[in-house]
């Protein structure tokens, strides 16, 4: 059974950072689509940042410069670290890990239909 569980969300305020990380457990994540995606209410699940089967890695326009996602292959931990944070970065954060390479035209973040697993969320919530 594959879990990607998700921590690390929380309240800070504009300008700030945070880092989440995702642990997953029953799929590997080299060598799979390990992605960060993030929705608030009323909106569509949006793509973040993406680390693809060959390690290459891409990022929503919106965050470029600003967060970094980063896996540790020995802890089967996939992390995003977000810095300069915005009040539009606010949301509810998911991982998502999709077998093999990452749906779409692999020139930007995955389709929100891509993944075959998703974790359950950690809420960030950003001040101005």
């Amino acid at each position: 059974e594959v879990q990607l569980v998700e921590s690390g969300g929380g309240s800070v305020q504009a300008g700030g950072s945070l880092r989440l990380s995702c642990a997953a457990s029953g799929i590997t994540l080299s060598g799979n689509c390990m992605s960060w995606f993030r929705q608030v209410l009323g909106k569509e699940r949006e793509g973040v940042a993406v680390i693809d089967d060959d390690g290459s890695i891409r990022y929503a326009d919106s965050v470029k410069g600003r967060f970094t996602i980063s896996q540790d292959n020995a802890k089967n931990t996939l992390y995003l670290q977000m810095n300069s944070l915005k009040a539009e970065d606010s949301g509810m954060y998911y991982c998502a890990a999709e077998k093999s390479y990452c749906s779409g035209d692999q020139k930007g973040v995955p389709p929100s239909y891509g993944p075959d697993y998703w974790g359950k969320g950690t809420l960030v919530t950003i001040s101005s």
